[in-house]
Parts: C-alpha cells; structure tokens; sequence
C-alpha cells in the first residue's frame, strides 16, 4: 500500500531547526584550496546564569553521509547535561555529537540541526574548531544571546488581591508549578474526555462516536466542566489513504476543528491529544499487530508523529487557548525492563529496545510543536500507561517557551494508584511543574477511587478530567454518562457533583 515519503528532511532537520541552516561552501577554481568537507555554525539560542541551551547545524559540502560523527572543544569549561538530535558525549572539554539511526544520512548540501543543555562558568565562549569524522570544518558563527540579567524584586508595600481570571477559556502558560491566564490568574483543567475520534475513522465508521453538536457540548459544560480533552488519530488527520476518504485528510481536520471552536465558545478548554499511531508492535502488551493506527501503541512512530504535530500546531498556533497533549500513554516499559532504557527511549526516540519501528521521543514531538512557532500549553505524559511519573523530572524535554505540563493518568487498576505512591511519585514533580491528570477514572461503575483521587490532587490544586464522555457499558471502560445530554452513569455522578460542587 502506497503511503507519503518518509520526509526524512523533516526529521533531520526541520523538526529541530534551533538555528538558521548554515550556508554550504561555493565550489572552489581550479589551483585554490579545496572547499572544507563541512561547515558548522553553533549558536546559543537561550542562556540564563549557569546554564544555556546550543544549538549546531552540520551541512555537508562533500558526497552524501551515511553516517557522521561532529567533534568540538569548549573552551570555557562548558558542561553538556542533556541533548538531542544525536548521541551525545563528552570527556574533558571534548564533545562529541554521534548520528541517531534516523538522521545518520546527510546529502551533498544538506544539514542537520542537533541541540543540547549545557552548563558553564566564568566564561561561555563558542567553541572555534570542528570535525566531521576527524576531518576539519569551515566554522559559521551563529547568533548568541546574552545571559539574562536578574531584575531586583520590587518590595511588596502590603497585601495585594490575588487577579481576576479571564474570562471564558484563557490561553495558558506555565508559571512556576501553576498554570497562569493572561491575567496572572491561578487556572485548573477540570473536565472530561471525549473519545471516538482516535477509532472511529480507521475503523471505518465515522469520525467521532456519537454527536459532538452544540447541545451536546452544552451538557459537558452543564456539569461546570471547563476542560474537554480530545483524543486523536494521526493517520486520520494525516489523510493517509489506509482511511476511507470521507473520514480522512481535510474531512478529519475540519470535523475536529469544528469541535474544537464548539468547546471555545461554551467556554472551555479543549486539550487535542495524539492517541493511536503508526507503527507496528508485538511485544508485551501489544494492543493490536496491525501497523496501522487502529490500536495504542508503546510510542509514537518517527514516520508521521512529527509531521502530525507539525500540522496540528501549524492549525491552532494562532489561538493560545488550545492545549496540546503528545502522546496518550507511553509504554516503553513494557517492551523494555532494562533499567533507564524506557525513559530514554520516552525522551530521546529513535531506535529503541524491544520496538521494532523508529520511535520519536517526547523531545521530537516538542520540537516539533515549536518549531512551527507555536507557544500553546504543551502537556508531556510519563510511562507505564502515563502512571508513572518518577523520572519525568530527569528526563522532561526542553522547551525553549517553558510551557510544558506533565500529564498522569490513573485508574484504580494502575500500579501508581495509592496515596503512597502519589506521594513518592507525583508529589516532586507537582512541587516542581504543573501536573494534569489527563485520564481518572475505574472499573468498578461506580465512584469511590475517583472520589479519593480528586480529593488528594484537590488538597495540592491540580488538574484532573474523567474518562470518558461516551455511552459505553461501564464494564468494557469507564463511562460517565447513559445519553449524551448529560444524564451520568453512576461512575459520571461522582465526578458531576463534585465538578459543581467546587464551583
């Protein structure tokens, strides 16, 4: 079955253009010095005391690589702590950047971009030399930015009124472990989940289950909702042709469109979120064999995953108010038990133990977002089905906006699903970020775990929305309501009253 090329522009260099692309070396007369195999340019795209964020774009001047290794000194004493695009190492002032299987092919002419946090003191001068294989490059200077010089902080003259939140749905952003509104005010994602569009349309029934007209988005605001998350299939949105042509390509994207603007105009938030993707996996926990998006899969494919946030961001980059969720629930942890491999492979992608596709890591899926100018509230979820949260700190990926949440799921089958672990799990990362709890929910039809966990992320203002707002049996999943008017199941009557009880 025929599909679109790979785009392998896109991930290797378009997804991660932290810099201008570096102009490659003209050809060279005859009798003049010959023209260096690479040219280099390394900027600095964000600094602040201790630390900054570099970025180096190769191109190449010579034949197609297949395969590279770039080598540079620091000459201040910089320190590399995390990077992506490649693997990175460092041993005294040496660093050295080593291709990822899927950017390891660079054309005559063509570049990789490739970036990475570092640390650094007394001095942050850019290094001068580098090497691609041993041999020397032609080095570009690239834009630097100063570190930030601290503003004193003004002395509060007496107590001040906390501000007024906006009205209506605000566009979010992450101040400290908070989300803010354009007033400074304190703002929680409280709602619920609407599934079917992540199934629907590679099953070949429709777009979404059941109707998401007007009066029906009405109800879920009757509940005094204002969060509505909305899971999606990216084979779908991407118009690949595995879909029925009614339900794929601009019929897809302008159906959730249409959704998205019913849940703007009842006031709420809506959260779309990557669900189902491509690639096909058969190890633990398998979900389907089918290489299709028809089934959740450990992690998002290097295929199409980048290309869907690239479109998805490119739609509502210009309305703030629209959250984006990466992916639904990771599960390198079960193709995996080595210990650090999962959250490497959740981070960094690529080839990953145990998933026979190319995987793109948390921080593909965020540069890609970026990368295409948007600044929206970007929430990032754990592993083991979004339940765990331990390492997330560790391992988050780097935004340069600074507008990353942690997502968490839980029901009361999960293994993180006790006061015990909220507290050695979530609690560091809550103190730190903002924590939505993206999917809560049992399987018992009724309401008392969901009553215990929003108490407990009530008691530390947190974020939590109710899977699902679909008229399923409650034994074959959580679901909130018997008619999409509203009425709740006896599971939905708990998150409901609580909902507007809190209002």
């Amino acid at each position: 079955m025929r599909h679109p090329p790979r785009l392998s522009a896109l991930l290797g260099g378009a997804m991660l253009t932290l810099a201008s692309t570096a102009l490659a070396v003209a050809g060279t007369a005859p009798g003049a010095a010959a023209a260096p195999l690479c040219t280099v340019q390394y900027s600095v795209v964000g600094s602040w005391a201790g630390g900054f964020q570099g970025s180096v774009t190769l191109t190449n001047n010579s034949a197609t690589l297949h395969g590279w290794t770039l080598g540079f000194d620091f000459p201040g004493g910089q320190e590399i702590g995390q990077g992506w695009g490649a693997k990175w190492s460092q041993s005294g002032a040496s660093a050295t950047a080593l291709n990822e299987s899927w950017n390891g092919t660079i054309g005559t002419g063509a570049s990789v971009t490739v970036g990475f946090i570092a640390s650094w003191s007394g001095s942050n001068s850019a290094p001068t030399t580098f090497t691609l294989d041993g041999a020397a490059c032609s080095a570009v200077p690239g834009p630097t930015h100063p570190t930030p010089t601290a503003t004193p902080t003004p002395t509060p003259t007496g107590p001040t009124d906390p501000p007024d939140p906006v009205s209506g749905a605000p566009e979010l952003s992450v101040t400290g472990n908070r989300l803010t509104d354009q007033n400074g005010a304190t703002r929680r994602l409280l709602g619920v989940n609407r599934s079917g569009a992540e199934f629907m349309c590679v099953q070949g029934h429709g777009i979404f289950d059941g109707p998401v007209d007007d009066a029906s988005v009405r109800a879920i605001a009757e509940w005094e909702a204002n969060t509505v998350r909305i899971p999606l299939n990216e084979e779908c949105w991407l118009g690949l042709d595995n879909i029925k042509p009614e339900y794929r390509g601009r019929n897809y994207v302008d159906a959730v469109r249409g959704l998205v603007s019913r849940v703007l105009a009842h006031g709420m938030t809506p959260v779309v979120e990557l669900h189902w993707t491509y690639g096909q996996y058969t190890g633990n926990s398998s979900g389907c064999s089918d290489v299709h998006a028809s089934c959740q899969k450990p992690m998002p494919d290097a295929q199409y995953a980048p290309a869907f946030w690239t479109s998805v961001a490119n739609a509502f980059k210009t309305d703030r108010r629209v959250v984006f969720d990466l992916f639904n629930e990771p599960y390198p942890d079960r193709a995996t038990p080595a210990t650090g491999q999962p959250w490497s492979c959740w981070r960094d992608g690529g080839t990953c133990p145990g998933i026979g596709y190319e995987v793109a890591g948390m921080q593909d899926l965020v540069d890609s977002v970026r990368a295409t100018g948007a600044r929206n509230l970007v929430l990032v979820p754990g592993i083991a089905y979004s339940n765990d949260l331990s390492e997330w700190l560790t391992h988050s990926p780097v935004d340069p906006t600074g507008n990353l949440a942690a997502a968490w799921h839980v029901y009361n089958f999960n293994t993180c699903s006790n006061e015990a672990c909220w507290q050695f799990s979530l609690a560091p990362v809550a103190a730190r970020v903002p924590l939505v709890a993206g999917e809560i929910g049992e399987n018992t039809c009724g309401h008392a775990f969901i009553d215990h966990v929003m108490k407990w992320l009530d008691d530390r203002s947190l974020s939590y929305l109710g899977w699902t707002w679909n008229t399923w049996n409650c034994n074959s999943g959580p679901a909130l309501i018997t008619s999409y008017d509203g009425t709740p199941t006896a599971f939905g009557t708990g998150l409901r009253d609580h909902l507007r009880a809190l209002n």
